[in-house]
């Protein structure tokens, strides 16, 4: 964090000092683990349902911090008072810091040889962690550069991000999640993007939402009202219920997809034996101002196309050039774990772990990925678990990639758990029959099952929820053998 006084915290937190000097300078890190405490940072007591931040606050000072933001004083083990910023909600008054911060480094920025910061936000129901770690790497290329590690992208994730940034950052990069209206609105107040990124509307976590699929457009929309007056928004020419975002825009739109007249768009698109996709870079196709560039993606899976689309649109609307923009997708990697993540064993079977989060659209997609990487002369592996917060439309969603996994021909679908069981009865509804689904009680039968089963050659996915644990076989599987990640 930018250096602020013991007194500024206070004021911009609405809190009151405790055992701390008003002047005294609050410069690290800000972190919520005393584990990740650095000297002079900010500890952030927040309360958990299993743990709470109040009762490691003596731990953190004595690893260095220079205060702790908390609901209550504190004392260490002597009696003493803890050096305290006393806040009514530690969660609002994180995100009220994360607010002042922000606007002083918008002020500094615009000074004579200000760093001319820019804030990106991406929201949608799917893709965005990736389309943010590519931002972020063509974003880095061209200047300092902040963005989120792995997925903080909520009421606590966002604002640690921010303030991260200081006065030399260019570039802010944010990652915006929703699973409820409101939320979106709450985290723009806190970063308001000069650019807004919307990429699609699905059905990740319709249960929070209470009104489907058009909930969720609203919930999305919160962030394209949340721009800067001149803001950009950059919208996703292929979602009709993105698109009509536009009219809430209080600047320019950039649009990006595969439609024709979208702004920025890939044409001549192939899948190479990996399942890596290239294609061409088009913007203003049909202008006189048109121009194209190849890209070739280190990314497996045809979806990742439409995510470098959107970070490619979203870095030309910060001032990047095409040029910069092509050979910066060609060279980006995939960034966050469990996301794709694709690891050639010596035994020779290839695991592709896209077990950090799943939904509908990611599923399907993570589906065709396989079939692609397999061919025809590799067996196919699915192992799939539950899509959680799905609300009502859980069970018909299950199905449905039940039966898209018989239409893909995958050869072995192993399903994981009661909560995805859905998933084998569309299977067998959709004509899979013998031992082509198989259905497992937990993460650890599937690992047993697996270390009996796969052989040399296997492609083998690994997708769910988070909370499903898979994730713990997708580790277990990539670290069976050493071997080649791409």
């Amino acid at each position: 964090m930018i250096a602020l006084t013991a007194t500024e915290v206070a004021e911009a937190t609405g809190g009151a000092l405790e055992g701390i000097a008003p002047h005294a300078v609050i410069a690290g890190a800000v972190v919520t683990d005393s584990r990740d405490v650095e000297p002079g940072g900010l500890f952030v007591a927040l309360g958990g349902e299993h743990v709470d931040g109040h009762d490691y606050a003596a731990r953190a000072v004595g690893a260095g911090a220079a205060a702790v933001l908390c609901a209550r004083p504190l004392v260490d083990d002597a009696g003493a008072p803890l050096p305290c910023v006393v806040v009514p909600d530690v969660e609002v008054a994180l995100g009220e810091l994360a607010r002042a911060v922000l606007a002083r480094l918008r002020l500094a920025a615009l000074e004579p040889g200000g760093s001319g910061l820019r804030v990106v936000g991406v929201t949608g129901s799917v893709g965005k962690t990736t389309t943010k770690d590519l931002l972020a790497q063509l974003c880095g290329a061209a200047g300092p550069t902040v963005a989120p590690v792995r997925s903080f992208n909520n009421e606590i994730g966002l604002p640690l991000t921010v303030l991260r940034a200081d006065e030399q950052t260019r570039f802010l990069v944010l990652e915006m999640g929703a699973s409820g209206p409101g939320h979106l609105e709450y985290l723009t107040r806190i970063a308001p993007p000069d650019v807004a990124v919307v990429l699609v509307v699905g059905q990740a976590h319709l249960g929070g939402f209470g009104g489907g699929v058009d909930a969720v457009a609203r919930a999305k929309s919160e962030i394209v009202q949340g721009l800067l007056p001149d803001g950009v928004a950059v919208l996703n020419a292929d979602d009709q219920r993105v698109l009509a975002m536009s009219a809430l825009a209080p600047g320019d739109v950039v649009t990006f997809g595969a439609a024709r007249g979208a702004g920025v768009r890939a044409v001549d698109v192939t899948l190479d034996r990996a399942g890596r996709g290239s294609f061409t870079l088009v913007v203003g196709e049909g202008t006189a101002d048109e121009r194209r560039a190849p890209v070739a993606l280190r990314l497996v899976g045809e979806h990742h196309v439409h995510n470098a689309l959107a970070a490619a649109a979203a870095a030309l609307a910060v001032g990047l050039t095409l040029d910069d923009v092509a050979a910066g997708l060609s060279a980006a990697d995939a960034l966050s774990p469990h996301r794709m993540h694709v690891v050639d064993r010596a035994d020779g079977v290839t695991v592709v772990d896209d077990s950090y989060n799943a939904n509908p659209d990611s599923m399907r997609a993570a589906l065709k990925a396989l079939a692609v990487l397999a061919g025809r002369d590799r067996r196919s592996v699915a192992v799939l678990g539950e899509m959680l917060e799905l609300g009502a439309d859980a069970r018909e969603a299950h199905d449905a990639i039940g039966r898209l996994v018989v239409r893909l021909n995958i050869d072995l679908t192993v399903v994981v758990g009661d909560g995805a069981r859905a998933i084998r009865d569309g299977a067998n509804h959709e004509g899979s029959w013998g031992d082509e689904v198989v259905l497992v009680d937990d993460v650890a039968t599937a690992e047993a099952f697996l270390a009996d089963e796969l052989r040399a050659g296997d492609v083998v996915l690994v997708k769910s929820s988070y909370g499903s644990g898979l994730w713990q076989l997708g580790d277990a599987l990539t670290a069976a053998t050493d071997g080649a990640s791409s």
